[in-house]
């Protein structure tokens, strides 16, 4: 029997939802969970340096196995000791597939049953990444969690389509477990599939489970479909998965999508939303989101949120933030980018709390009532 580097200790069953509080192991150490990852495409999340990502309580980063494969190339991360040594981070780093990236960057691509044939965005040079080529990199890269290739239809593929590639992505996981040659030093986590059939999504699952992979996500959402399609797929999704695992939703960072996927015992999230809302100058507060751009700003010498306590907003004002972004400062989308990701872990960590008090429902009426999500069409993230 294998002994996974990456372990789940469930701590709680909130009494009233599907929520769970636990602590999930790792080479590169322990973070509780909930729990939402920001995004570090290319071995850097966005303007954040690894001590500030640390001082806000992230305990796990992702990074991305396509974009990071063609630059800088994983034989230069291997050779620099890995993405830890690369990138000076030394908690915990989950890296992606680089299967959305392809089905998602790519318009000339091929699905074989060997893989998937198709062009760089960057420069048009033909490619191929395999079930076996895509942990191989990972393997090089040296994540604490890896992710299986898996193929991403889109939510409103048609049955028979999405039928064969969850039965393709089942044989992509089978082959990664396989060519993993790492068991003991990196987790590997399966990716359940089947757009919004219930039926596709039990079989991926069983498919899944049966490998006994370390830890299980859920993916094919967020990726268009309204969001009460999501809720439904997760409803019976994630109960198919075992209790002793980690559960992973992918792609997924509005407050009240998080909100509703740890109802329904989702463990772990990541979203790019975050940073790239911020370079925008849009940023979330708890009365809802402040896009910092607007006129309405420039002499407002309030910080951007007055119940927070991020760097940011103990020492600037909106006045003075809304003057670096218009004037394209840098620093304005670090001060913006800071908040942002400042306000989802902490949020996370309210829901943590919430679920050991055993009133996540009431505290989730309490949040979208402030944050406006009660209010008819709401725009807030």
């Amino acid at each position: 029997m294998i002994d996974h580097p990456v372990k789940y200790h469930l701590e709680k069953k909130e009494k009233h939802t599907g929520a769970r509080l636990g602590k999930i192991e790792t080479p590169h150490g322990t973070f509780e969970t909930p729990m939402f990852m920001p995004v570090g495409t290319l071995a850097s999340v966005k303007t954040m340096a690894p001590e500030e990502l640390e001082e806000m309580g992230a305990g796990i980063i992702l990074s991305n196995t396509y974009h990071l494969w063609l630059r800088p190339g994983e034989d230069i991360v291997d050779e620099a000791g890995g993405l830890h040594e690369f990138m000076n981070w030394d908690r915990g780093i989950l890296t992606d597939s680089g299967g959305f990236q392809v089905f998602s960057l790519s318009d000339m691509r091929d699905i074989k049953e060997e893989g998937v044939h198709f062009r760089s965005h960057l420069d048009g040079s033909k490619l191929f990444l395999s079930p076996e080529k895509a942990i191989q990199i990972q393997n090089k890269l040296g994540s604490d969690i890896m992710m299986s290739f898996d193929e991403c239809p889109p939510f409103d593929e048609s049955y028979d389509y999405v039928k064969k590639s969850v039965e393709r992505t089942s044989r992509w996981a089978e082959r990664g477990l396989k060519a993993h040659e790492k068991l003991n030093k990196q987790g590997l986590f399966g990716i359940v599939q089947g757009a919004g059939f219930e039926d596709l999504r039990k079989q991926s699952a069983k498919d899944l489970v049966s490998m006994d992979f370390p830890g299980y996500s859920i993916g094919g959402l967020s990726v268009g479909e309204p969001k009460k399609e999501m809720y439904r797929v997760l409803d019976f999704t994630t109960p198919l998965l075992p209790e002793n695992k980690p559960r992973y939703l992918m792609g997924v960072g509005t407050p009240d999508a998080l909100i509703e996927g740890v109802i329904r015992g989702i463990d772990m999230f990541d979203c790019v939303l975050p940073t790239r809302i911020a370079r925008n100058g849009t940023t979330m507060t708890s009365k809802g989101r402040v896009v910092i751009k607007n006129a309405e700003y420039a002499r407002d010498y309030r910080p951007l949120d007055e119940n927070c306590n991020c760097y940011t907003c103990r020492n600037y004002s909106r006045a003075y933030i809304r003057h670096l972004i218009k004037s394209d400062e840098t620093f304005g989308l670090r001060l913006t980018s800071y908040h942002n990701l400042y306000f989802l872990l902490d949020l996370m960590k309210k829901v943590r709390q919430a679920i050991r008090e055993d009133n996540l429902l009431e505290f989730k009426e309490s949040f979208f009532e402030e944050y406006g999500y009660n209010k008819p069409n709401p725009k807030n993230f």
